[in-house]
């Protein structure tokens, strides 16, 4: 049986006190909403419906680009999976969740099962949702339930004497009796589509709220006899739902937990479980050791025995094995290879390659070049848009000059060459294989290989010169008010 999945992502979310509608809230720098329908995809369904309202516009231009793709693991082949597009739903009106899931009704055909989930509960797995889908598709009416002992908010699961599911009372209709249930319901359920299409027909709204209760299908169900099964979810963290930024920071803790979790089972070491930051999907080899205060950005891999420094960023980039990354040093959108040395305090920016062995010290930026094996850059230097062979020395303060105020020019610097400190290298220029450039040159054109080259003035001393006097305020003030007067015509 083919599977229908509706996303419920209408509301405003009130209590964030923010103009993001409730969904796009950040968790781990992606919106909450896209977690779930990556989760949802990879139960590979035939269609994917997100039901949108407050906000719609934000809501549909921020998921424009969504890769719906399943959860990656670490150093877990991901199998090939058909990525279902968005379908839009438009909730013109809010009145309730039976509401929103009536509205995408209209689209699943009835041999479908439809699985019902909500844009601010993130951290929903597919195990537990697979349990629902395969008892939808014997005929059942599946809810995902969880037990708690602070059930507040929560609706109830109401069982008769021999357990079976007669009702979900909400927390706000629910009588003293009721409230003391702790088997809660968590909104999230599964059922043949054209069953749930007959009950939903049946809703009413007279309750507290005047909605229409997605939950009152439940009793509808028994009501007609149909069958409903509850399965309980593998862990509360996993139906976590975000109302507010304090829950928002709690779904966010959780999820670091998470993923801190994955990484560990997969080989690496973390210095501070607590104290690492990821953000995407992460993927570590053997031996793999992170320091504190880490933060890992989107697709990163990070083969055998790299070491982390504490207060690292990296995005979107491979490293090496081998390599390390020593502190407060970024990595952004490039690749680098075994057995590297980078930091601390040093950038690598978007679209750089490190070859192995590559020594890129303290307060060094890179930035779209790249770097060939064995060539060193330790200090206080900036590489752009250059190529730098293998074997190649850069001094301390050297600078590729690359950017003519209109456009970006390249440097390339040969095998072997050696790169005296305090160098500026203006673009577009090629130093020579096995050349040397004098410290503090000022390179205007390409120099011939093997050679040293060196462009100074004459130094000299002059005897009579003095040092400016020390001048008070009023003098200095003097001073300048004559050096920035306008000559007279």
């Amino acid at each position: 049986m083919q599977l229908s999945v509706v996303i419920l992502a209408a509301g405003r979310g009130k209590r964030m006190n923010s103009d993001l509608p409730k969904v796009l809230q950040p968790l781990a720098g992606r919106p909450l909403v896209q977690h779930v329908i990556r989760t949802a995809a990879a139960l590979e369904p035939a269609a994917l419906y997100v039901v949108y309202g407050y906000g719609g516009a934000q809501v549909q231009a921020a998921l424009s680009h969504v890769a719906a793709s399943p959860t990656a693991q670490p150093n877990i082949a991901q199998p090939s999976i058909a990525q279902p597009s968005i379908e839009w739903v438009l909730q013109a009106d809010q009145l309730g969740t039976g509401h929103a899931v009536m509205q995408a009704m209209s689209l699943i055909p009835d041999e479908h099962t439809v699985l019902v989930l909500y844009g601010d509960v993130p951290l929903i797995r597919p195990p537990s949702l697979q349990k629902l889908v395969a008892a939808a598709a014997e005929g059942a009416l599946a809810v995902l339930t969880v037990n708690l002992e602070d059930a507040a908010g929560y609706g109830r699961i109401v069982r008769n004497a021999d357990g079976e599911i007669r009702a979900i009372v909400e927390h706000r209709d629910a009588n003293p009796e009721e409230l003391q249930i702790r088997e809660l319901n968590t909104g999230i359920m599964a059922a043949p589509a054209h069953r749930l299409r007959e009950w939903l027909l049946g809703l009413g709204s007279n309750n507290s709220a005047r909605e229409y209760y997605l939950t009152d299908a439940v009793a509808l169900a028994v009501q007609a006899g149909d069958r409903v099964v509850g399965f309980s979810a593998a862990s509360p963290t996993e139906v976590m739902g975000v109302n507010d930024k304090i829950q928002l920071a709690r779904v966010e803790s959780a999820y670091r937990r998470e993923k801190a979790g994955e990484l560990m089972l997969a080989g690496a070491t973390l210095a501070d479980p607590n104290r690492i930051d990821i953000r995407g999907e992460v993927e570590v080899g053997r031996d793999v050791f992170i320091d504190v205060n880490a933060v890992l950005i989107g697709t990163v891999r990070l083969a055998k025995g790299v070491k982390v420094g504490p207060n690292c960023i990296i995005i979107d980039s491979e490293i090496g094995a081998g390599t390390e990354i020593h502190a407060n040093s970024m990595i952004d959108r490039a690749l680098i290879e075994e057995n590297c040395r980078i930091g601390p305090f040093a950038r690598v920016r978007p679209n750089s390659v490190l070859h192995h062995d590559v020594h890129i010290g303290n307060f060094v930026e890179i930035k779209a070049s790249d770097i060939g094996p064995d060539s060193k850059a330790n200090h206080l230097t900036y590489i752009g848009d250059a190529r730098v062979g293998s074997g190649v020395n850069v001094g301390a303060g050297t600078v590729t000059c690359n950017y003519d105020g209109q456009n970006k020019w390249p440097t390339l610097i040969e095998d072997g060459a050696f790169i005296g400190s305090g160098s500026m290298l203006v673009a577009p220029v090629r130093i020579g294989a096995d050349a040397t450039i004098g410290a503090g040159s000022t390179i205007t054109q390409s120099t011939p290989d093997g050679e040293l080259t060196l462009t100074r003035a004459k130094q000299i001393s002059v005897a009579t010169w003095n040092r400016a006097p020390k001048l008070d305020e009023n003098e200095k003030a003097a001073a300048v008010e004559a050096a920035i007067k306008k000559p007279t015509s």
